[in-house]
């Protein structure tokens, strides 16, 4: 699909710091990052004190400490719940508090979250104080099957909680009502790192280190983690989530991460030392989640927690096998999923405003992604289900700018009674669970409903470009200081830039990428380029002489040399 290329405007930059480059001031002030955020250190993070919730589950958490509870961590089946899980686990020994175990439902036998059954399975552990991390805010029965065993249950999670909350000792979730913590889009290893942090204050004010004759751990240390979690979530990079994104990826380049990490980057081929969060999104966080996917978490959960380098990295080689297998998965059921549109035999305008795919033979654990691959090739809100029981079919929700997909569950839901099962999740994803039978009838009111209520023009996706880069900044300095001045990702777009060149060669690498080599029109300068799964009934295509090319700068290395390459993002003749 071909996306609207709209330049961003040009802004007033005077308010940022005078010795930043020009290029940059002006792209950071098209993000609107204001002075006081050009300085990214720990210090400058948001204070713990506006997180509503954060004193009480502390101080029951420091009672328990020192009651010498059973403290078990209840976390989610993907990267943000295997990094807020390891993050709790690791802080809790750096603090001394021995014991903790951690406990991550099965997708497929348990589904998501703090369910009843999963409760009894904890009980069976022995646990007295469950801390949910990245899940829980919508666990209703779940809290209340554990209170009513006799546990002491702390919730934390950054999910969008429902009309009703659970009746837990104490909720930690920015987006409740009435926390006033400013970072809304902190992921769930943030809140999980935040609650480590008010912790160590507490049991500082306690004298438990004193007591324990230990100096207090240096929480820092763990910000690897939570960067990859922050990354891996896909959550807005905003000014508290960038702090968090930079200091970890710091650690990293130092050589000082977590070995687990260090594998991982290994395993995909990235260089720790030239870490940036791209890395963390599209090496790193796929491996992990390929674990949840396709198999159990916990591996996902030891590879992070592991300090030696030759076991991670043995645990890193069997999650990158589980990678492969999800995408063969994913390619197969993508197949299938385009051909199921293509019988449909619409044009482009013909499409459903809300496109809903099923098929009973598809995996649970790959749907997601699935959902995530037709959003981008069309432009819609997208669900795809996989079969969850003989009468019930699960649901991996992706959404589009403009269209926010809880609020879109929720209106169907309330004025259809009993049509959805359960569901929850955020303005871009969510699930969701139907009865097998009703999904006909969904399909039908979920376009309906999509149609009711998104404007006819947020159907044209749009590529936002930072306009024409002069030719004098199209150099390894301008990449390398672009790279440096992330991390970029969700909400805080890396600088695209867009312009006219002329093609001078053009070949098919990998079966499906093309490689192109460009020169300016004005023919001061030639170029490597590098445009990933073209349309390859398109392209190659020896007449075109003229390209647009909307592109990122890269620094391309091989063999050890360093050269300037443009990573083509959209690619049209002229």
């Amino acid at each position: 699909m071909k996306y609207k290329l709209t330049r961003r405007p040009k802004v007033d930059d005077s308010h940022l710091p005078a010795h930043l480059h020009p290029l940059l001031k002006q792209l950071l002030a098209r993000r609107g990052v204001a002075a006081e955020e050009c300085e990214q250190e720990l210090a400058s993070l948001l204070r713990p004190e506006t997180m509503l919730g954060l004193p009480e589950a502390a101080a029951i958490l420091a009672d328990a400490a020192e009651a010498g509870k059973r403290l078990l961590i209840v976390g989610d089946f993907d990267a943000d719940g295997a990094t807020s899980t390891s993050v709790c686990l690791l802080a809790l020994a750096m603090m001394g508090i021995e014991g903790a175990d951690f406990l991550i439902p099965n997708r497929f036998d348990y589904g998501y979250g703090l369910s009843v059954p999963l409760v009894a399975l904890a009980a069976q552990k022995g646990a007295e104080v469950l801390i949910t991390v990245d899940n829980g805010i919508s666990s209703i029965d779940g809290v209340a099957a554990a209170k009513a065993a006799g546990m002491q249950v702390v919730i934390t999670d950054h999910h969008l909680p429902g009309h009703e909350l659970p009746v837990a000792d104490a909720i930690v979730n920015p987006n409740q009502p009435g926390c006033q913590f400013a970072s809304k889009s902190i992921a769930g290893v943030g809140v999980a790192f935040y609650l480590m942090l008010a912790l160590r204050a507490e049991l500082r004010s306690r004298g438990w280190f004193a007591r324990l004759g230990r100096p207090e751990p240096n929480l820092a240390t763990l910000v690897d983690i939570v960067a990859l979690g922050t990354v891996a979530d896909v959550v807005s990079l905003d000014a508290n989530n960038r702090i968090l994104v930079d200091a970890g990826l710091k650690r990293v380049r130092a050589g000082r991460c977590r070995p687990g990490i260090t594998a991982l980057l290994e395993v995909a081929k990235r260089n720790p030392v030239r870490a940036v969060a791209a890395d963390f999104g599209f090496a790193v966080g796929p491996r992990l989640n390929a674990a949840g996917r396709l198999d159990e978490m916990s591996l996902g959960v030891e590879t992070l927690m592991c300090s030696d380098i030759m076991y991670a990295r043995r645990m890193a080689a069997e999650l990158d096998g589980l990678n492969l297998e999800r995408r063969e998965l994913e390619t197969g059921m993508q197949a299938e999923a385009l051909k199921s549109l293509e019988r449909l035999q619409l044009k482009e305008d013909e499409l459903p405003w809300g496109i809903a795919l099923y098929q009973d033979d598809w995996h649970q654990g790959v749907i997601g992604i699935l959902a995530s691959r037709i959003k981008d090739r069309y432009h819609r809100p997208v669900i795809a289900f996989a079969e969850a029981s003989d009468t019930e079919i699960k649901g991996s929700a992706r959404s589009i700018k403009g269209l926010h997909m809880r609020d879109l569950l929720e209106l169907i839901s309330s004025r259809h009674p009993g049509l959805i099962l359960k569901f929850g999740g955020h303005a871009m994803a969510a699930g969701l669970s139907l009865g097998k039978a009703d999904f006909e009838r969904f399909n039908a009111i979920f376009d309906a409903t999509v149609r009711e209520i998104l404007a006819p023009e947020l159907l044209t996706g749009e590529i936002l470009s930072d306009g024409e880069l002069p030719v004098e900044f199209m150099t390894l300095e301008t990449a390398a200081l672009l790279r440096a001045s992330g991390p970029w990702g969700q909400g805080f777009e890396e600088p695209l830039f867009d312009g006219h060149f002329r093609l001078l060669q053009q070949r098919l690498v990998g079966e499906k990428h093309l490689k192109m080599m460009v020169e300016t029109e004005c023919g001061r300068l030639m170029l490597d380029a590098i445009a990933f799964n073209v349309d390859l009934n398109v392209w190659p295509d020896a007449t075109v002489r003229h390209v647009q090319l909307a592109y990122r700068l890269d620094v391309n290395e091989f063999r050890g040399n360093q050269s300037l390459q443009l990573l083509v993002e959209q690619i049209e003749p002229m």
